[in-house]
């Protein structure tokens, strides 16, 4: 908060049109705000660089390398951009503002993932990429923190920061820069060339992450890091998660290969993996047979499992086994291999110690007189030829180097794969022949790249070796039907079994007919690269004019009626009772003021003109010298109304109630009931006033009815029966109204008072 109120650029205006909000994000070279964009009314996010950066050319070439990777993606996995500034003041990127949090954020909440829900973020990842790869780019800097989530889970891929154009001539500065080390591929960490394999590779590390909870690599030391994504061998998921599917665990290894050439070659390929294991979770798909059964073995054993100084453990899909650490030779048999049954191990009590030793010594010194003259021979031999061979060299390279003679002959063969062709011929012409062996389809390379070669990159070669490459011409097309006029479905089910994508939209059309489709972008027939996204148009039937909803609050059900047929809205009638008069408007169920097309049924609440049911709280007090547990009820009209719950005078803080529902006003009869006896008293009368919600005695003696109830004999049909249907409050003043019984059986059926109760 107190960065926002020292943040210069909150409340400034971008180009008149943009105003910045908040501050939603800081990065290492830019940050990013919310703002409201005032022309089309609607929040978007603006990413502005730093001032620090703003005279720092490697900084600049890069935010603008972002807004130009973006501007050329339209994916609704990837975060649409929307507009660029580049001054001398200020430079900013206008994007679409994501309202959800990071995928990193979800996944440390979260820990380890449901298979389900790792695979499903990983195919929208693979989408975007698949999409960005076929126009060129890399992104480079694939991670979760780069990614956003919304709330229904769908994936935004974001921050093409780094991000390299693929179709560049040659290899650019771009391929110095790093992407987060956790995440970051082999030939990344090297310095070397890119492509859209180095982004697999950080997508099947994610995967690892998703499902294990941790990163293969991870250590306090970046370098290290990075040197272990080139050179260790990742951990197995599952010596981690040991429930992982086999088949996914393969998906990981193969995405996450040291050597770009064994992993996936497209987003696409592993998608189609990913696509079968959801299918098929049980099965296999045999890159890795060690890990369900396989002859190889599964990993270096000295490399996996607890070591405890002793133990070492072995993993195969069908056992683990304890191995004795210090004996690298041990085998099932658990037998030393060096045990037969001609030689015997014997111990000290059938020869003599000093004999034993004697022996061997005799022994050692005539072995060791009789090898070292020969073996000093030997090595004084080695030395003479070795140093006679240097010297030899180095004079014959001095005459040679002097007289201009060229022995080098031999060079490291280049890496030719994902040059174009041409290009390739022209910079290596006065080294090579580099030919074309033939044209393929391909999905890695683009169209007139080199996809293969069949010389190995640094395999000696010499001058004008022949080279032969394989060159690609894209993806192979497929085609898309003209699906105009289709049902929505069958088109959706064309469009996807041709290997493209569905990206639907709807509008109001006078000729088409509801649910089928009116066009499509591209248009159909043609040829496209597969994965490409169809935008899909989908008729919602004849236009019809829009109204705004008015307010019918308050209005007379039938004024209300009368002006929604003229607008062409269709009112529903919901009637309650309530207090308002008989027709009144007390809801709407569609906002004022909303856009809704004609014939929109809206639901209004209308009042019944019976008055609701309120609810009155009467109180009672208590006499303190009272004990037992007791319960009120209230009578109308010889009726029982309501009863309270039960009480102990001595924990009831002098009072109780309980409280009644009704409408206008009315006299109850209160009665005390002994709930251990049964026995009942009168109270006396209350009068309840519903319409002012309050209640007043009119007659009665609480303290009375307590003496006639408090210790009395069990109920008796007299004491049991409803109270009398007048209320109490028409007898006289003079006679207490607790002091007489429900008048429904005659008095002398009523039992006496106990001579002296327990109060007293």
């Amino acid at each position: 908060m107190e960065k926002d109120r020292n943040d210069k650029n909150i409340g400034k205006k971008l180009d008149g049109r943009y105003e910045i909000t908040e501050l939603i994000g800081e990065g290492g070279m830019a940050d990013v705000y919310r703002a409201t964009d005032v022309v089309d009314n609607k929040t978007v996010a603006v990413k502005i660089l730093k001032k620090e950066f703003a005279e720092n050319e490697e900084f600049l070439r890069r935010f603008r390398n972002e807004s130009k990777a973006i501007a050329v993606l339209s994916h609704p996995n990837i975060v649409k951009i929307y507009d660029v500034g580049f001054s001398e003041r200020i430079q900013f990127i206008v994007m679409e503002y994501i309202d959800g949090i990071t995928l990193n954020e979800y996944m440390e909440q979260q820990g380890q993932l449901g298979w389900k829900d790792a695979v499903h973020f990983i195919l929208q990842i693979l989408r975007a990429l698949q999409h960005a790869h076929s126009k060129g780019i890399v992104h480079r800097d694939i991670k979760p923190q780069n990614i956003m989530m919304l709330r229904d889970g769908t994936i935004k891929v974001m921050d093409f920061g780094i991000a390299k154009f693929a179709r560049e001539d040659g290899k650019t500065d771009t391929d110095k820069a790093i992407g987060t080390v956790h995440y970051i591929s082999p030939e990344q960490a090297r310095g070397a060339a890119t492509d859209a394999k180095s982004d697999i590779y950080s997508v099947g590390v994610m995967l690892y992450e998703m499902l294990t909870g941790k990163k293969p690599f991870d250590t306090d030391n970046p370098v290290s890091i990075a040197v272990m994504h080139m050179q260790a061998k990742v951990p197995l998921p599952h010596t981690i998660r040991p429930d992982i599917q086999v088949g996914l665990e393969e998906i990981i290894l193969k995405a996450m290969e040291k050597d770009p050439v064994n992993r996936y070659q497209s987003a696409r390929d592993m998608m189609d993996d990913l696509q079968t294991f959801k299918e098929d979770p049980d099965g296999v798909f045999g890159y890795y047979p060690e890990l369900f059964g396989g002859d190889e073995p599964a990993a270096d054993p000295f490399e996996e499992g607890e070591d405890d100084g002793k133990t070492r453990y072995y993993r195969t899909a069908t056992e683990e086994s304890d191995v004795p650490a210090e004996d690298p030779y041990y085998d099932d048999g658990g037998q030393d291999p060096y045990y037969d049954d001609e030689e015997r191990y014997y111990d000290n009590d059938d020869y003599g110690d000093d004999d034993y030793e004697d022996d061997d010594d005799d022994e050692e010194e005539e072995e060791s007189k009789s090898l070292f003259v020969p073996i000093l021979s030997a090595v004084i031999i080695v030395v003479i030829v070795v140093a006679a061979v240097f010297f030899t060299t180095v004079i014959w390279n001095m005459l040679n180097n002097a007289a201009g003679i060229n022995t080098s002959e031999e060079q490291a063969m280049p890496n030719l794969v994902g040059m174009d062709f041409e290009e390739a011929k022209l910079q290596f012409k006065d080294r090579l022949d580099i030919r074309e062996e033939s044209r393929e389809y391909n999905t890695s390379q683009p169209n007139g790249k080199i996809f293969e070669q069949d010389i190995k990159p640094d395999n000696p070669v010499k001058k004008g070796d022949t080279v032969l490459v394989k060159v690609s011409m894209g993806s192979q097309k497929v085609q898309l039907p003209d699906v105009t006029g289709w049902s929505y479905n069958d088109a959706r089910q064309a469009i996807q079994n041709a290997g493209l994508f569905v990206d639907k939209r709807s509008a109001y059309d006078e000729t088409v007919e509801e649910s089928h489709v009116i066009s499509t972008d591209p248009e159909g027939p043609a040829e496209l690269e597969p994965g490409t996204y169809v935008r899909v148009t989908v008729s919602l039937g004849k236009n019809r004019n829009t109204v705004l909803v008015p307010n019918f609050i308050n209005m007379d059900w039938d004024l209300a009626k009368t002006m929604a047929d003229g607008m062409g809205l269709v009112l529903a009638k919901n009637e309650v009772d309530d207090n308002a008069p008989m027709g009144q408007v007390l809801k709407q169920d569609t906002k004022v003021g909303e856009e809704v097309p004609e014939d929109t049924v809206i639901e209004l609440t209308v009042s019944s003109g019976k008055k609701k049911d309120t609810p009155v709280r009467v109180m009672f007090n208590i006499p303190a010298n009272a004990n037992g547990l007791f319960h009120i009820e209230l009578y109308e009209g010889g009726i029982a109304v309501t009863a309270g719950s039960s009480f102990n005078p001595e924990y009831a803080a002098g009072t109780t109630s309980l409280t009644v529902n009704g409408k206008d006003s009315t006299d109850m009869l209160a009665v005390l009931v002994n709930d251990a006896t049964g026995a009942k008293a009168n109270i006396g009368t209350y009068h309840i006033d519903f319409t002012t919600q309050s209640s007043q005695q009119m007659s009665g003696d609480i303290a009375e009815a307590f003496k006639q109830v408090t210790g009395a004999a069990p109920a008796t049909p007299a004491t049991t029966t409803a109270p009398a249907q007048t209320p109490a409050a028409t007898q006289a003043p003079t006679t207490p109204a607790a002091t007489e019984a429900p008048q429904q059986q005659p008095q002398e059926t009523q039992a006496p008072a106990p001579a002296e109760t327990p109060t007293e």
